[in-house]
């Protein structure tokens, strides 16, 4: 629904059709979700009904999150030290009716364990009667990053989509402001803003209707928060235009209700329920997703979930390989004006492991970046680890995964040969024995190419949160502070 940054945390151009991996571990389950915020150390996002999921990791979730009032779809942020919730009583059909209230209230903490967690008296912002254009509900937040405005959309299929503005100090509606229809045939709207133009994106399609929902995310954008909200091929989203951002696939359906959270400079998610998910039995579940940004569009990228891969510098496009001898193929060269035309076609075999494996040293070996040649030492096997793996977190629990993803192992394919950090912030590859320096966060970028960070460095306390493989030269890879606006923090991953 709005942005929401969190700094220091830890469509894509090819399709990546890999093992399976589970979405959001825990009992994920929730409608209308908002935002996902952070508050001491943990995720929360609230949905329809009053409650709400938390996490301490952001992939593995729970109930527990626990807000007031009851009502649907709400959305929340940060401002400042507190958080302001945004909600909707009724409307939305919801018995026989359309005359909805739009809400906000505060809270200083989202844990319902926290001694500074109390919620304020909810005040009214908006309303319908039922009978107008419009229905007060599925409410949003964008606090304007140019000029510290606050607005808040609502609406759903019944009648326009409303812009009103709000004090962000207080959480009130601005005296004398007056609503504005900005788009219409969406609901579950949400706005955003990024690299000079806001976004408005609407939730299209059928909902509450479990595996047959149509519902899917469109967007259109604008120089002034006020629109007109246009899309990429010129209509306005009051005229019913929209460009897609996410519809069903991958075994859930029904994608609605956005929000977008920064996680560092080129590192976002957007967050989503889904109507169905098809391996869940068919619940409403929490959804999260890469954001990418192409040609300023958003787009949601499909979930990394590992594979069989070249791990490519987007520096010089060199290949991360293990440092072993090139072994060459024996095979007659064939320049063409040597070839015989009547001579069979017999297909060239791939080098096998077993060919080359055996003149490999045993124990650790160093690491470095070549020119791609599909060989078995550039080829690794990148697999999302196991809750028997997993290093373990607050009372106990074992930590599989962050808000962008599950961990990962990345060895050499058909060998336990691991990529793994070092103390010095170096990389090698060693004999994969689950320490938290051969777990590894592979996150998708906004450019569509991907960050990979160890989770554990040896020697520092706690998770990693700066450090990713870096190209500091086009051969020699490392272990730097992450940097979005250089090559040398980027990685492309392609099947071979």
């Amino acid at each position: 629904m709005k942005t929401k940054y969190l700094f220091g945390l830890s469509f894509i151009v090819f399709h990546l059709s890999f093992s399976s991996v589970a979405a959001q571990t825990g009992a994920p389950y929730i409608h209308d979700p908002s935002t996902i915020v952070e508050s001491e150390g943990k995720y929360f996002t609230f949905g329809t009904g009053g409650g709400g999921l938390m996490s301490d990791d952001g992939w593995s979730w729970k109930s527990g999150a626990d807000r007031p009032g009851g009502g649907a779809a709400p959305d929340i942020m940060k401002i400042g030290d507190r958080y302001l919730c945004i909600y909707g009583a009724t409307g939305g059909g919801l018995f026989g009716g359309h005359n909805g209230r739009i809400l906000t209230m505060w809270n200083d903490a989202l844990d319902p364990k926290s001694p500074k967690f109390k919620w304020t008296t909810a005040i009214e912002v908006a309303s319908s009667d039922g009978m107008e254009d419009c229905d007060a509900i599925d409410p949003s937040l964008l606090l304007d990053p140019t000029t510290g405005r606050l607005w808040a959309s609502y609406g759903t299929y019944f009648g326009n989509i409303r812009l009103i503005e709000l004090d962000p100090t207080t959480g009130e509606r601005v005296k004398g402001n007056v609503e504005k229809d900005i788009a219409i045939d969406c609901e579950a709207s949400a706005l955003i803003f990024n690299n000079g133009w806001y976004y408005l994106l609407g939730t299209h399609g059928t909902c509450c209707d479990g595996v047959n929902s149509t519902y899917n995310i469109v967007v259109g954008r604008s120089r002034s928060v006020e629109g007109p909200y246009v899309d990429n091929v010129g209509r306005d989203m009051f005229h019913g235009g929209g460009r897609l951002v996410i519809t069903a696939g991958d075994r859930v359906c029904g994608p609605g209700h956005f929000g977008r959270t920064i996680i560092d400079e080129g590192v976002e998610i957007m967050s989503c329920h889904y109507e169905a998910d098809f391996d869940m039995g068919g619940r409403s579940v929490l959804g999260i997703r890469p954001l990418l940004w192409k040609n300023d569009w958003p787009i949601a990228a499909d979930r990394f979930k590992g594979g069989k891969l070249a791990i490519l510098s987007e520096r010089r496009g060199y290949s991360l390989e293990m440092a072993v001898d090139f072994q060459r193929i024996d095979l007659p060269r064939r320049g063409g004006w040597r070839t015989d035309p009547n001579e069979p076609i017999v297909p060239v075999a791939d080098q096998k492991l077993e060919d080359v494996s055996t003149t490999w040293p045993a124990g650790s070996v160093a690491v470095r970046c070549a020119d791609y040649m599909f060989r078995p030492h550039q080829l690794w096997d990148v697999k999302p680890i196991t809750k028997e793996q997993a290093p373990k977190g607050k009372n106990d629990e074992p930590i599989m995964g962050t808000l962008c993803g599950p961990l990962f192992t990345i060895c050499i394919a058909g060998t336990d040969r691991a990529l793994t950090a070092t103390e010095g912030l170096e990389v090698i590859t060693r004999p994969l024995d689950n320490s938290a320096e051969q777990f590894w966060r592979v996150e998708q970028l906004t450019d569509g190419t991907f960050r990979i960070m160890p989770y554990s460095i040896p020697g520092q306390d706690g998770p990693n949160q700066c450090y990713c493989l870096y190209s500091i030269a086009d051969s020699t890879p490392t272990l730097a502070k992450y940097d979005f606006k250089s090559d040398n923090s980027k990685w492309n991953l392609r099947q071979p």
